[in-house]
């Protein structure tokens, strides 16, 4: 089997757990590239690798010989390597070795007897849906239009407020005063969107939610809509120029661009190893349950 592997950050730390990985994934003879920026990271670190492994590049890209992708850090890693994946459905297995980590579902306690059940065949592979972004306009910087968490739009270096039209299939749905608004997929839910108040949806979902952020008109809510529906966001008020951002990458988009957002013709895949275990997730990173009165 090839894999790749991918960070963005190694410290003394967590170089322990990059080793237990390549130690658990060369005791299945598995083919190993590392991408190269991460593999000069391991380099620099003594006693983490004992032999050369081939790197890949963003620019150079991936191909469909590489079976599963392993990211060692938190969510923020997957978002990262999704620059590279693309529309390529590679499942993602994210390792966490980060603080929150919704989404990348083995501890790195767990590492190599969750590498010893993937080549057991003892796993699953999730969709995760994706927003993809077009703008009546062209914006310098969006170097790859979609995004697995959320579409943000946000008010830039100025305090005076964003309006933000929206529009669900052509129909005029609210005019939203604030700091800005969110698009956000189920994945997304628990991210940007839960700090402004907005729902936790359950991943597989076919829902997305509008999350005002800081709404000065207060009746504005979040609002759950059918992910099959088109937005436009018409962006209006005294800057010259907002920021859009896609996940974790922002690009300044200037006064009265329009945006129109719907769901990706494609996926990004993940791999789990038990059902249910979103709802675990949740009590354990929310600390449901905690209270001494469920003793």
């Amino acid at each position: 089997m090839k894999v790749g592997i991918f960070g963005q950050a190694l410290s003394e730390k967590t170089k322990v757990y990059v080793k237990v990985l390549l130690d658990s994934l060369e005791k299945q003879k598995a083919d190993i590239i590392i991408e190269e920026k991460f593999y000069g990271l391991v380099c620099n670190l003594n006693a983490v690798v004992s032999k050369e492994y081939s790197t890949f590049t963003e620019l150079e890209g991936l191909d469909r010989s590489i079976e599963l992708m392993f990211t060692l850090g938190g969510d923020g890693t997957i978002l990262g390597v999704l620059s590279y994946i693309k529309d390529l459905e590679i499942p993602i297995v994210g390792i966490n070795t980060g603080r929150l980590g919704f989404m990348a579902t083995i501890s790195k306690e767990d590492i190599d007897t969750k590498v010893n059940a993937i080549f057991a065949g003892d796993y699953k592979v999730k969709d995760r849906s994706l927003l993809e972004l077009k703008t009546s306009d062209e914006v310098d910087g969006i170097l790859y239009s979609f995004a697995l968490n959320e579409i943000a739009i946000n008010r830039k270096e100025t305090t005076a407020m964003v309006t933000v039209d929206a529009y669900l299939n052509g129909e005029f749905l609210n005019s939203y005063w604030g700091d800005g608004v969110i698009i956000a997929t189920p994945t997304g839910s628990t991210g940007y969107s839960l700090s402004c108040g907005g729902p936790i949806i359950m991943p597989g979902s076919d829902n997305l939610v509008i999350t005002p952020i800081a709404p000065h008109n207060l009746y504005a809510r979040p609002f759950v809509i059918p992910d099959d529906t088109e937005i436009e966001l018409h962006i209006k008020g005294r800057a010259e120029s907002y920021l859009v951002s896609l996940d974790s990458r922002a690009v300044t988009v200037p006064h009265g661009i329009k945006l129109r957002i719907k769901k990706s013709n494609f996926v990004i895949k993940m791999v789990r190893f038990e059902e249910l275990r979103f709802l675990k997730t949740l009590r354990k990173k929310m600390l449901w349950g905690e209270d001494y009165r469920n003793e």
